[in-house]
């Protein structure tokens, strides 16, 4: 089975896409901000990794270059799903190292589309 770090501080967001993300059959836990997230990282392995970008106590970006530094996380695959919708932005969400870039709102079915596409292109150890 996928599993699915959502990394999302808006209850609404992170429920829909949480619910979206078990429908299709993913294995999902959660993180309210950055900081947590890297916690659960240090102990679990996801394959995939929902990141918003404007989180409490660490930004979206800082988490995805972090976890890149982490031991054996340079296979896993970062999805970053915000409102920041600029051309800038996006190339900065890049820059920082995600995988896939989604903006708000969104389409549910799209965002298991993606991270389905996201999980199957992982080397599986």
């Amino acid at each position: 089975m996928t599993n699915v770090l959502i990394v999302e501080d808006d209850t609404d967001i992170r429920d829909l896409a949480t619910f979206r993300l078990q429908q299709s059959g993913f294995e999902v836990r959660l993180a309210d901000d950055g900081l947590q997230a890297l916690d659960m990282l240090a102990s679990w392995k996801p394959d995939v990794v929902v990141l918003d970008w404007m989180l409490p106590g660490l930004p979206g970006p800082d988490v995805c270059r972090r976890l890149r530094l982490l031991p054996d996380m340079e296979d896993v695959a970062v999805l970053m799903l915000t409102s920041k919708a600029q051309e800038t932005d996006v190339e900065a969400g890049f820059r920082a190292g995600v995988d896939d870039y989604m903006v708000k709102p969104f389409s549910p079915r799209e965002l298991a589309l993606r991270v389905q596409t996201l999980a199957a292109r992982r080397p599986r150890a």
